[in-house]
């Protein structure tokens, strides 16, 4: 599908017409004249029309845009930033729908769900990418997944129209501002989720908390990556390095590059607080492994005492003087009960138990 978008600065009027309408060729489009052009899932077609006809872009660009269709596991490109002659090319890769809306089933795990399929664990996330192609007067984004920060820019310029006049690289900073803050729930969500498992651990430690444990750290560790390359993108973007990123549009980058910065801090934090609550629980279960067999070990020691009392007067010789002595059994009995109680004390005198 494609969303098209045109501001007119000679009349200073915006407005969303059909797909089209796209004109046949960027050179066609009048001076002033900004245009944004968002394809969600769009079709072979529909990516000829905009990447061959409307803006020829590189083929190492079409390659690396198409990857996602055209990798049989859907892995999406790693975020970067390329300047071309005519154009300057950007990879970033947006959170996944469900995890910015963990309520709501990804289209994935409803297909999964219908075919009566295992779910798909939430820590195999995949990775959604967000193209973004930038000229003087042309932004055109793509992606194959539905995208909230997307969503929610075309929202926004659908309700002020005027923003397009300020610009592709302004548009553009818009989505990458909308892709940044929607880490900051999920962080959080991670801080959640560690401080109740690190309450647990110590009262409980248990094989589903090492997998929840697992589960999270794989997470982590995908979100860190992300994070760390998206870093490196923004920063060369508020380095001035690209032409087509205005001077005055770089304080708004740099302030998107700020909340990256923060979000990659408090997921290192995570990081680590996930390898030292595994840690810990390794060390608890092994306490806890120690105490059981403190425990057995008191059992099986007291246990011998009383095996060994009744091995020996189990014997039956001839000549033993308690052989057929009245009060035989009953004293057996109360030496075996006695050594008990002592070796009980014994073991509470030296702190074993």
């Amino acid at each position: 599908m494609i969303h098209f978008y045109r501001w007119d600065s000679a009349t200073n009027t915006a407005s969303c017409p059909l797909a089209t309408e796209i004109p046949k060729s960027s050179s066609d489009i009048a001076e002033g004249t900004i245009i944004w052009i968002d394809l969600e899932n769009p079709t072979p077609e529909e990516e000829a029309q905009v990447f061959r006809d409307f803006l020829p872009v590189h083929p190492l660009t079409l390659e690396d845009i198409t990857r996602p269709r055209r990798l049989e596991d859907g892995m999406a490109h790693l975020p970067k930033v390329e300047e071309f002659p005519t154009y300057l090319y950007v990879v970033a890769n947006p959170l996944p729908m469900e995890v910015c809306n963990p309520d709501k089933p990804s289209a994935a795990e409803v297909t999964e769900a219908n075919a009566q399929k295992p779910r798909r664990m939430r820590s195999n996330w995949i990775r959604p990418q967000l193209n973004g192609i930038l000229t003087h007067n042309i932004l055109i984004t793509h992606h194959y997944d539905e995208l909230p920060c997307v969503n929610q820019v075309r929202g926004y310029v659908g309700r002020r129209a005027e923003t397009t006049g300020r610009g592709p690289d302004y548009l553009f900073h818009l989505v990458l501002d909308e892709m940044v803050d929607e880490y900051a729930p999920v962080v959080e969500r991670f801080g959640e989720q560690l401080d109740r498992i690190e309450t647990k651990l110590f009262a409980k430690p248990s094989p589903q908390i090492l997998k929840t444990l697992l589960r999270l750290k794989r997470q982590v560790v995908f979100l860190r990556k992300t994070l760390i390359l998206e870093r490196e993108v923004l920063a060369r973007l508020v380095r001035g390095e690209f032409d087509l990123v205005k001077s005055h549009e770089i304080v708004y980058y740099r302030n998107v590059y700020d909340h990256l910065v923060r979000y990659t801090e408090l997921i290192e934090g995570a990081r680590e607080m996930v390898s030292d609550l595994m840690q810990t629980h390794l060390a608890a279960a092994s306490n806890r492994l120690n105490e059981v067999m403190k425990a057995l070990t008191v059992i099986s020691l007291i246990g011998a005492v009383c095996t060994l009392i009744a091995g020996i007067y189990g014997m039956n010789f001839e000549h033993m003087p308690e052989l057929k002595w009245a009060y035989g059994y009953p004293f057996a009995l109360s030496l075996m009960a006695a050594t008990v109680v002592v070796s009980l004390a014994a073991f509470r005198w030296k702190k074993w138990i």
